[in-house]
């Protein structure tokens, strides 16, 4: 009865932390199904130790979580590397919960989460604990096993980095309203209505896994090669094909059907120069593996 009792605080205590543990997890691996993967290693040590000498279990299994994550990291990167076209990460329904387990919602959007590929793995978790869980510097340090100034340094770096790399973004109702716009433009085959809501530095990134061949194995750059290569692909894509919005990773996108089946996740990036990202999710296993949104 006592280790019944044990192993019921122990689940509760964990299915209560669980929505922070996947919200690092997730943000580290840009992967839901990765993350719970990860999340299952995370139980069983639970499971496992002593938790009569575990002081604070949160700080725990969070920091489990983080160290597992960035060993993680370094194998899901080599994977991208070796990845059949462009990689996208697998999207996650929001709509419950728009902070992913989170104290802000930072280090979610599909544009972020492409551009924390560039980070190292310690980096990555720096920057995620502090960015999206707003961590004290010094429990980041004992997390990830480092000083207190190298976890700053690491921190400040990532959001170097990150600003560098992407304008800043328009507000949601903004990106919607693009989003709407590329889809009827899209459909319509309008060419100049195309171009004219891109951004001249565009790219468009197709993430099939190799597994179409309708979508491109390599990004297309500027406003003028993605419009034709939407308008080129006009009647083999968008015959038949119903459009409902969805909240993903914090932000508007489109669910496809086609014959009523999920074929697609399409969503775009903006900044105040017009679209700046288009991103298509053709991946059967990350489409199946999003969840709920579908």
């Amino acid at each position: 009865m006592m280790e019944d009792a044990a192993l019921h605080e122990a689940t509760e205590i964990f299915t209560q932390v669980r929505p922070q543990l996947f919200g690092i997890a997730y943000r580290m691996l840009g992967s839901v199904s990765d993350a719970e993967d990860l999340l299952q290693e995370v139980w069983l040590r639970w499971q496992a130790v002593d938790r009569t000498t575990v002081m604070n279990p949160a700080a725990y299994l969070s920091t489990a979580t983080a160290r597992l994550a960035i060993n993680a990291t370094k194998t899901a990167y080599a994977r991208h590397e070796t990845y059949i076209g462009p990689w996208l990460p697998e999207p996650v329904d929001t709509s419950a919960d728009p902070q992913l387990g989170a104290e802000r919602g930072a280090a979610l959007e599909f544009a972020v989460l492409m551009l924390m590929e560039k980070l190292s793995p310690h980096e990555r978790a720096a920057y995620v604990l502090r960015e999206a869980f707003a961590y004290p510097y010094r429990q980041i340090a004992e997390i990830v096993q480092t000083t207190e100034v190298t976890a700053r340094q690491w921190v400040s770096r990532a959001r170097k980095r990150l600003a560098a790399d992407r304008r800043t973004p328009v507000a949601p109702s903004e990106q919607r309203r693009l989003l709407d716009g590329f889809l009827a433009a899209a459909q319509a085959g309008d060419l100049a209505g195309l171009e004219e809501l891109l951004a001249d530095e565009v790219i468009s990134y197709s993430d099939s896994g190799g597994t179409s061949s309708n979508a491109s194995r390599v990004p297309l750059y500027g406003a003028a090669t993605v419009a034709a290569a939407v308008v080129g692909f006009a009647a083999k894509v968008w015959h038949d094909v119903s459009a409902e919005p969805v909240t993903v990773n914090g932000q508007h996108a489109l669910r496809l059907r086609q014959d009523g089946e999920v074929f697609a996740l399409l969503t775009v990036d903006a900044s105040d120069n017009g679209i700046t990202q288009v991103l298509w999710q053709v991946n059967p296993a990350k489409i199946k593996g999003a969840g709920s949104w579908i």
